[in-house]
This record gives C-alpha cells, structure tokens and sequence, in this order.
C-alpha cells in the first residue's frame, strides 16, 4: 500500500472514531476515545475527568489489570486483585482434592504465607502504554500484494514490533487490530507471573443459582474471588519463589462501603473479549441458521458424555468442573442469541444498513468510488469462507480434541519451528512462547483423565466420520481406517485402546522432555499419539495455508468494508466505537431495571430475601446454613441499606459489556469500586452482535455483599483492613439501627 494512502487511512481513522456527542449507554470505548465524551459523562454526574479515563498510567485506569481471558483491578497498595469467582474458577479447582475440596468449602488464605499458587500460566497483565502503529502495520505490505503475501507482511511486522518492544524485560506486547485490519495499536503490559489465590467464597455463594440462574435476573450470586500479584525481591516480575514480595501497584481502586442507588452512574473498565456488531447481514444469518445450532448439538453431547463418565467419581469431576461449567455457560449462551434473534429485527436492519452505505457511495463525490465494490466484495468472500465451516468444526475444533494429541501436535510443530530463527517462527512458537506452552502441558495433569477424554473423543471421531467424503482429511481417515463405506466402531475401539494404552505422554515430565526434542525423535517415536501428530502434519499445514490464502483476502475486504461504514455512519451523526477484541475499554451506564415482557417489570437490585425465598437446601439453591441463620437474624451490620431493608446483593445496569469484561470492576462517578460485572441478563445475549437499550442489561455483583460475607461469614477481615474497609464486626455495631444510607 502506497504511504499516501496510509496516511490517508490514518487520518480518516482518528477523525471517524471521535464519537458524537450522545448520551445512549452503547459502546466499548477506547481510552483515547474518552475525552469526546466528556459533555456525556458530566451530564452523568461524572466526578472522574474524562481525560483521567484515557491515561493508562493514572488512576483509575493503572489499577484495572486483565488476566488473559477476565478482567481485574487491584484493591490494595499490596497487589491485592480482585476478580470474579468464576474467573478463578480454574485456580480454586487446580488446589482442590477429594480431601480438600476448595470449590465445595470455599478458601481463604490467613496470611500471604497460606496463600496458594494459582492455575499454571495465570498471569496478571498490567497496560503500560499503547501506540498506534498502523503506518507502520500497513506501510509494510508491499504494492501489489497477493492475500497471502499480504497476509505474511502483516505478521511478519506484527512479530516485529512486538520483539522490539519486549526487549524491556518483564514485559509482555501484542498488536491489537480494530475493524478487521483498519487500525493496529501496539499494547505493552507488565507481565506478573507469580500469581496467587488468597480467598473464594464457598460454591453455594460463588455460584449460588448455578447454571439455571445463568444470564438470568433476578440473581443472587456471590460472584468474587481474591488473588495477589507478586514479583521478586527486586520489585520485577519473575516466577513463583518463596522469597518473592507482593507487587505493589502504582494505582489501586478505593473500595466503597457506600455503594450505588437506582438511577446512579456506573462505568466498568476492562477487558471484553470480542463483538460482531458490523458484520454482514449475511454473516448473522449464518451464525442463525448453521453456526450456532450446530455448537449447541455438539457442546450438548460433550457435556452429556462428560456428564456420564464423572458420575459418582469425585476425583474425575474435580477435573472436569471448569470444563462443564464452560460447556453449560456456551450452550446457554447459544441459546440465548438463538432466542433473540427470532424476536429481533436485525437481519432486516443490517440488510436496509447495507442498501443505505450502497446508495450513500453510489450518489456521493468520486472519492468515494473506490469504496463502491466494498460490501459485495466482502461478502462473496464471506460466503466462500462459510462453505466449509462443518468440516472446521467437527475436524479443527472437536475431531482434535483429545488433550494428548493437542500436546502431541503443538510438540512436534514447535520441534518443526524451532528449526527457524526466531523471528520466522510461527506466532506461538517463538521464544517469547516457550513458558506458556510448557504451563499448558502442566495443566493437563489437572484437567485430564484417560477414561473421560477417550469417551468424548470416540463420539468426535464418530462425527467427523460421517461428513460427507469431500470434507474430510486422508491423513485423518487412513489413521482411523475411515473409508468411504464408512468407520467400523470395532476399528475405532481397538485404536483408542491401543493408544490410551500404549501412550506415555500422560506423565508430565516426559510431555515437558519432548520440549526440546528434534524433528527426528519424533519421527522415530513409537508412541501412538506422537505418531499420529507427526501423520497429520503435513495436511495440518496445507490446511493452515489456505487459512492464511483466505485471511489474507479477509484483511483486504474487511477494512474496505469498515472505512465506508464507519465514514457512513459518521456522516450522520452516529457515534462510532470498534468492535471488542479483548483491549482494554470503557463502558459507562446508569442503575435500571427494565421490562422483560408486557406486564413484567425488573427491579434493579436484589438482596439477601432472594436467597432465603430461593433456597431449597440443594445444589445450586443450597446457601451455607449459617448465611441462612444471618440472614434470618438480620445480622446486617454496616452493609443495611435502609431503601432496600436488607443487604443488595446483585444489581443491574444499562452499560455495554460481553464477554471477557467478567470480573470488570465497576466504578461509581468518583472512581469507586462499587462492584464487579460478571453477567448479563437473558434479553442481552444477543448483544454480541446487536445493542438494544431497552432489555440490555449488565449484572453485577454489589461490593457491599461481597463485604458482607467476608466480615460476617468468611472471617476475612484482614483482607478488609488491607482494603482500607472498616470492619465493625468486633465492636457490636451491626443492624438497621446503627448503619444505612
């Protein structure tokens, strides 16, 4: 691409993504992008300045962290973090056992002494700083460029950039792309490597209402967790050690014991994971018709299978338990977009969008011309992208499954890329990768047992089986005997024993030894997954080619596509904000309930009542008996909220947030934590793809019952001190009488 153009681009870019004034909820904005929004958040009774929000170094935003897949802040000088407790799900089962079951009892640590190490590879990622580095991104393809040259050029610069960066020790970098390839940022965040788990309420609290209160309001969860970054002596990160000190943060959030009321101004900073808000018309019918049902099918029978194979063997549950959660979490989620979907107008929306910015660049001044095939070039591309998505589901996603092959494969393809410099290595091969892999392999030993993974494998393999012959892979079927009269299950069943049966790669220290193993010991293995890895090789990589033929295509038409909508949108007046892609955002809302349909009418908190009317004495409705007895007694201490006569338990919001912001904190208009995001209700699934203000709502858990458990329940009031929360348990003073708003 000519520098003419890019700079064009760029400048087009920043000034399309300062949004118009407006003060609809809607939007995960960028930092940078706040200050346009200072008017709004003022006629908020926002006391945070707006250009507060867009310094990554100040407070509050130095305090909010993201742990590679959640989001978190940091509540004490003593990198004390908090998060959700299903973010730390995974830790709290890593540390359980059949004698010590921490998902069932719940844990907290007395002194940093008792505190445990959290699930291998859990990191603690602070933003440092962020540079657009979009010049440099597209200035690198050269004229002329073919898809997968392009494609190559992109990462190629990517993989550079991010070496240069991290360079400063302890640091970890990635380039994040926004509008499908129209603007790339450059993202430095400290990288803490010693993480560890300080307090989880027992499940009956932290996932009180379990998967049948999922996305559902009114809830009741006590959705929070506590880990605490530390780093070695010297102040810089470095792995788990006994002498190594807590980190202590720049910023930490101040805790608020005051809370929020209906009608308050919420904002949540953090990290959502991914959005689809300016996709095709064509894409959303996809993912209606196909995609979606089709996940549902499969995670159903998954979780069924598992389901079985765990039954009465708690040492198999325990690790299966994160697995499970997740498959549930998915269908429902599924499910959910499913349902709003029939009930919404969003194909004919995104159709009449679609005739719009046709006839806006078609009537328009000449510049616009280059853009007038932009939304039918993407969509032909998108359409022969969907043509094998049955394949990549039940052969990538599902067929590869087994937990021993994926080791396999990532072994033998990292013995392959190790053969290259460093700087030619695939994205996650490279040096900078080497720790994470081997903290995979770790976790398998946590997550994995023969007998259940052997069980799900069977029944992919059964399905991969009976796609239609063109869509299969011969390196696959010739290993499975898989011929085109179909798989014999005796066939099937005699491989699996022989592999399961044969294998060593169940033992930690021989997968972490195959680490360092050349292209040759594993051709000469005799181990049966080993074997299999180095058979498909060959074809995997044909595979990826394509994959990267067709992606390279993707970040050509996607951007076209953007720059035209995103001119559009702005030519109205229409605020503008990027999709989610897992950086770091700003959301802001207010305190409301909602109408979920005619007649019904959802108030915005919930409190301690609903559990007590909820409860039944089993799972998932099965409170610990001595929060029934405080409760019962009203044994509400400082956290009684007058209005509400009981302790607020969970509350709604009309703020926009998805996936990944989980944990998030929410922040009061004075930069307080007040709360943790951790869901969304039912009408709000779809929001992935369509904001609807009405019925979208956020849930989050009230700091003021977080507090509540831990003083009057848990005991934590260490933890409460190091917050800087006044704990009046000791002295008596507790009840409606002696506290309130």
């Amino acid at each position: 691409m000519k520098q003419a153009a890019v700079s064009l681009l760029v400048l087009l870019v920043t000034l399309v993504l300062v949004p118009a004034i407006s003060l609809a909820e809607e939007g995960m904005w960028r930092p940078g992008q706040l200050p346009g929004l200072a008017d709004t958040l003022r006629a908020l009774d926002s006391e945070v300045d707006a250009s507060a929000l867009s310094d990554l170094t100040g407070h509050p935003m130095n305090a909010v962290i993201w742990l590679g897949g959640c989001s978190a802040s940091f509540v004490s000088p003593q990198g004390l973090v908090i998060t959700n407790h299903h973010c730390a799900y995974g830790s709290i089962q890593q540390n359980s056992s059949g004698e010590r079951n921490l998902l069932e009892e719940g844990f907290l640590a007395e002194g940093r002494a008792g505190e445990l190490p959290a699930a291998p590879g859990s990191r603690v990622l602070v933003t440092v700083a962020v540079q657009d580095v979009t010049r440099s991104v597209l200035g690198a393809v050269p004229d002329g460029a073919g898809p997968r040259e392009r494609y190559q050029a992109i990462e190629d610069r990517q993989k550079a950039l991010v070496a240069g960066c991290e360079r400063d020790p302890g640091h970890r970098c990635r380039v994040a792309a926004y509008s499908g390839g129209l603007e790339y940022e450059l993202i430095k965040q400290l990288e803490i490597r010693d993480v560890r788990l300080v307090h989880a309420p027992a499940l009956a609290i932290g996932k009180y209402g379990g998967d049948i209160d999922n996305w559902m309001w009114p809830r009741h969860t006590g959705d929070y967790a506590f880990y605490r970054a530390y780093v070695g002596p010297d102040g810089k990160p470095a792995d788990f050690a006994e002498e190594n000190v807590p980190y202590r943060p720049r910023h930490h959030l101040k805790v608020s014991t005051r809370g929020v009321d209906t009608g308050d101004l919420v904002l949540v900073a953090g990290y959502p994971g991914s959005t689809d808000r300016y996709r095709l018309a064509s894409e959303v019918e996809g993912v209606i018709r196909w995609d979606y049902p089709r996940r549902i099918e499969a995670f159903r029978q998954w979780r069924d299978i598992i389901e079985r194979a765990v039954a009465g063997r708690e040492e198999k549950a325990l690790k299966y338990a994160s697995l499970q959660a997740s498959l549930n979490n998915v269908i429902k989620n599924y499910r959910g977009m499913l349902e709003g979907f029939a009930k919404s107008d969003i194909l004919e929306r995104k159709r009449a969008l679609e005739r719009d910015l046709q006839a806006w660049i078609e009537t328009g001044p000449a510049s616009r011309s280059r853009l007038r095939t932009a939304a039918a070039d993407l969509g032909k591309l998108v359409a022969e992208s969907q043509s094998g998505r049955e394949a990549a589901l039940y052969y990538d996603f599902l067929g590869g499954r087994s937990s021993l092959l994926r080791a396999a494969r990532r072994l033998y393809r990292l013995s392959r890329e190790r053969q290259k410099p460093d700087g030619q290595r695939e994205p996650g091969y490279q040096e900078r990768d080497l720790a994470r892999i081997r903290e995979r392999l770790k976790r398998i030993d946590r997550t994995f047992d023969p007998e259940v993974d052997r069980a799900c494998w069977r029944q992919f393999v059964l399905n991969y089986s009976a796609l239609p012959a063109e869509q299969h892979v011969q390196a696959f079927d010739d290993w499975f005997g898989i011929r085109p009269t179909g798989l014999q299950e005796a066939e099937l069943d005699r491989r699996l024993d022989e592999m399961y049966g044969q294998t060593r790669l169940g033992d930690l220290e021989t997968r972490i030894s195959w680490m360092t193993a050349t292209p040759g010991d594993f051709e000469a293995s005799r181990d049966p997954f080993i074997r299999m890895a180095v058979s498909l090789y060959d074809s995997d990589m044909e595979r990826e080619e394509r994959d990267k033929e067709l992606e390279g295509r993707f970040e050509q038409a996607r951007p076209r596509f953007m720059e035209a909508l995103i001119a559009y949108n702005q030519s109205r007046g229409k605020s503008v904000y990027p999709d989610a892609n897992s950086t770091l955002r700003v959301t802001y809302g207010t305190v409301k309930g909602y109408s979920a349909k005619d007649g019904i009418r959802y108030l915005p908190f919930t409190t301690l009542r609903g559990i007590l009317e909820k409860d039944t004495g089993q799972e998932p409705f099965n409170a610990p008996v001595p929060q029934l007895e405080l409760i019962r007694g009203r044994e509400f201490g400082s956290y009684y909220v007058k209005a509400l006569d009981s302790v607020p338990v969970n509350f709604l919001s009309t703020l926009d947030a998805t996936g990944g912001n989980s944990g998030s904190p929410t922040l009061n208009g004075r930069g307080e934590l007040v709360g943790l995001l951790f869901d969304g209700n039912w009408e709000s699934i779809v929001a992935d793809w369509d904001f609807i203000p009405a019925i979208t709502r956020s849930i989050h858990v009230d700091i003021r019952y977080a507090l509540w458990i831990m003083e009057h329940l848990d005991g934590a009031h260490h933890l409460l001190s190091e917050m800087g929360v006044q704990d009046v348990s000791a002295d008596g003073e507790s009840g409606p009488d002696q506290a309130g708003r």
